[in-house]
């Protein structure tokens, strides 16, 4: 089964932590954490789409498997962002 794409204006804040670079903690589906700095999205082959962090390496995580956003730069624009 494959699951609805992200609402657009979800996708706004991708957009926004990724213009400015913020530093993020992500809360997956699943319950994993990841933190990393927002730099950009992507597609993959199989037409998912995923944000990119990078955390030592770069790290693509799939939109529709994230639970929250919490932006852990000063002064960014959101705070936390429930999907």
């Amino acid at each position: 089964m494959s699951q609805s794409p992200i609402s657009c204006e979800l996708h706004d804040y991708i957009e926004i932590a990724c213009m400015h670079r913020y530093q993020i903690k992500i809360k997956l589906k699943g319950g994993r954490v990841v933190t990393g700095v927002a730099v950009d999205t992507s597609v993959t082959a199989e037409k998912k789409e995923c944000l990119v962090i990078e955390n030592g390496e770069r790290q693509s995580i799939e939109l529709t498997q994230i639970a929250r956003i919490e932006a852990l730069s000063p002064d960014a624009v959101f705070k936390e962002i429930d999907f």
